[in-house]
């Protein structure tokens, strides 16, 4: 009967809360990133989603434009598995690894924020390490969580949004309901 408790304990998770960004610029992009969210949703949580918004690429520029969006989920998931839940949804909707860095996806979603945590291994950083300087990502998530601190800056998202370069390259799209 102990032993039976021992397991039980061991693999009751907390609920955590995490943020992360959806993009796309291949395919049907809005579509793209629905079908990411309702693939999310069989597994997470979904609390709150960012309005939509047209994004101009980082780094490899000949490419078509983005549509970026932020999400607050809830999850019982360690940061590890809610990393391969999001790498299986990638490979379910056909995204293909390119060699090549920010190249054209059908859909990538990030990991950016995991509750309060701070941890760096070799296949997830958390906080998101570009996160400070992608407008594409700071903008949707002021508007859902302005007042979220980054633990490793001491930052408000709002304060790091509005002090962050790019800014003209995010244009709100639409809100997705």
């Amino acid at each position: 009967m102990q032993d039976e408790r021992c397991y039980c304990e061991r693999h009751v998770s907390e609920l955590a809360i995490a943020y992360l960004c959806l993009g796309s610029n291949l395919g049907k992009r809005e579509e793209n990133l629905r079908q990411a969210l309702t693939l999310l949703s069989q597994k997470v949580n979904l609390d709150e989603v960012s309005s939509v918004y047209e994004t101009e690429p980082v780094g490899y520029k000949e490419q078509p434009l983005f549509l970026n969006l932020v999400c607050r989920i809830t999850t019982n998931l360690p940061p590890e598995e809610l990393l391969h839940l999001v790498k299986d949804i990638e490979t379910r909707m056909g995204r293909v690894p390119s060699g090549q860095i920010n190249s054209p996806r059908p859909i990538d979603i990030d990991i950016l924020f995991y509750n309060n945590k701070i941890m760096e291994t070799q296949n997830l950083t958390i906080p998101h390490p570009r996160l400070k300087d992608r407008a594409f990502v700071l903008i949707p998530l002021a508007e859902i969580a302005p007042d979220l601190v980054h633990p490793k800056l001491g930052k408000s998202i709002a304060q790091l949004a509005s002090d962050v370069k790019g800014q003209k390259g995010v244009r709100k799209w639409y809100y997705m309901k």
